[in-house]
């Protein structure tokens, strides 16, 4: 079985105990003093890591670490979104959806050229003349 290691909430890189699911159903309360004894136990099935029982401080300490990240992003997505909300984002898609596909493709032709023209790389095609 692979050793299962994890950074703890002290930012120490300890491995994880494991522990067969059946001990666990036997003599749970061992189990749950030796998961607060150490942070996190793993439960195995069949000699294979199936769950990880982890202690209150070290779940806190998990959820707590991420929590930033997520309100950054989540803050990044509110700031695009609101940028998407103007009048006119809201013409833009309108004209979109109502657009034929002969509009439609010649705004991708426009667009492709003016990026390409911008960007300088453009793309030559080869003569195709025999001798």
């Amino acid at each position: 079985m692979p050793k299962l290691t994890f950074r703890n909430s002290h930012g120490q890189l300890v491995d994880i105990s494991a522990v067969a699911a059946t001990r666990v159903k036997n003599e749970f309360g061992a189990i749950l003093e030796q998961t607060l004894q150490n942070g996190a136990v793993a439960i195995t099935r069949h000699d294979a890591p199936k769950a990880v029982l982890l202690s209150l401080v070290e779940f806190e300490s998990l959820v707590k670490e991420r929590s930033p990240v997520l309100d950054a992003l989540n803050e990044e997505f509110d700031a695009l979104l609101g940028l998407m909300q103007t009048p006119s984002s809201h013409k833009g898609v309108e004209a979109a959806f109502t657009a034929s596909p002969e509009q439609l493709g010649r705004a991708a032709v426009k667009t492709a050229r003016t990026s390409r023209a911008t960007t300088g790389s453009q793309t030559r095609r080869r003569s195709t003349s025999r001798a």
